[in-house]
């Protein structure tokens, strides 16, 4: 089988489907197969929609060196990086722990990424 055209709504051959999915429609493909000498229509729609947030686009392992940023006021979180074994970077200004360790301290929204 063969994709022999691919249109976005609004274009000839896809107004039937516009008037029966509106907004939901994404595309109308037709397709051909040659040996049984017919022509199939396909549509993608969408068929549902929820609110999402992007997580970072880099996966780390568990024992993934990253930098954090604690900021010199917070005295508490600074104690709980030292004692999870954090390392200051002063060049960077940074604190480098373990993702592990991040995640234990639900310090994840506090990564910078390089």
């Amino acid at each position: 089988m063969q994709t022999k055209l691919t249109l976005k709504p609004g274009q000839n051959g896809t107004k039937k489907w516009l008037e029966k999915y509106g907004d939901r429609l994404v595309s109308v493909r037709y397709r051909y197969d040659k040996k049984k000498r017919l022509r199939y229509t396909t549509i993608e729609i969408i068929v549902d929609q929820s609110n999402w947030t992007a997580a970072s686009d880099t996966i780390h392992g568990p024992s993934d060196l990253l930098g954090i940023q604690v900021a010199g006021y917070e005295k508490d979180i600074r104690e709980k990086v030292k004692n999870a074994g954090g390392i200051w970077r002063s060049k960077q200004k940074l604190w480098e722990l373990s993702y592990r360790q991040i995640i234990a301290l639900g310090l994840e929204r506090r990564i910078v990424e390089p």
